[in-house]
């Protein structure tokens, strides 16, 4: 099994801006920790970088504070950032190429927001024939209400645990991951 580690929009946005993420506490010093495992056993780090599509975006706007990627994760060793514009990471990016050429078969996934880029990204993966590992305490997300309806952040980070768990994802902790890849 040859892995790598895709750190998903840990961006400021998330942290400063007009979408905190509130739940799982604690994930971003989890994921920290998953890059500090990764680079400890020679798994390669990639994080990816979300940009808004739309140039007068109020957030993830190219250049803005809130696009930037948190500045202690950039203090991490890592391959490369790759710059997305959709929630997928593997959409118009050259991801999928990097890790072929690494001889990568299993992602694992961390970051922001579960529901959004980490799902849409480990369903990606698998579509394409990775294998994928989904931190269940080192992806989060935040209240969320709409049209249709509200969901707290608890509610909706479980539902697409159990979703992953079902068939896309083998959905483990931070500390699970660390111990199976010998640190």
């Amino acid at each position: 099994m040859k892995r790598a580690l895709l750190v998903i929009d840990v961006q400021n946005e998330y942290f400063t801006g007009k979408m905190p993420i509130t739940y799982p506490l604690g994930s971003f010093e989890r994921i920290l920790k998953a890059v500090d495992a990764a680079n400890n056993s020679n798994v390669p780090v990639i994080f990816i970088r979300h940009e808004a599509p739309q140039k007068d975006s109020a957030a993830f706007a190219r250049g803005s504070s809130g696009w930037e990627i948190h500045e202690e994760l950039l203090k991490k060793e890592r391959l490369c950032i790759i710059d997305k514009k959709l929630p997928g990471s593997f959409t118009d990016t050259e991801l999928e190429n990097l890790l072929r050429q690494f001889g990568v078969d299993t992602v694992t996934i961390c970051g922001y927001m579960t529901q959004m880029c980490c799902d849409t990204t480990a369903r990606q993966a698998v579509h394409l024939g990775f294998t994928v590992e989904f931190l269940s305490d080192a992806t989060g997300t935040l209240d969320v209400a709409n049209s249709v309806g509200r969901i707290s952040a608890q509610e909706l980070h479980k539902a697409i645990l159990i979703t992953q768990a079902m068939r896309f994802s083998k959905v483990i902790t931070t500390d699970e991951w660390v111990q199976s890849i010998g640190v």
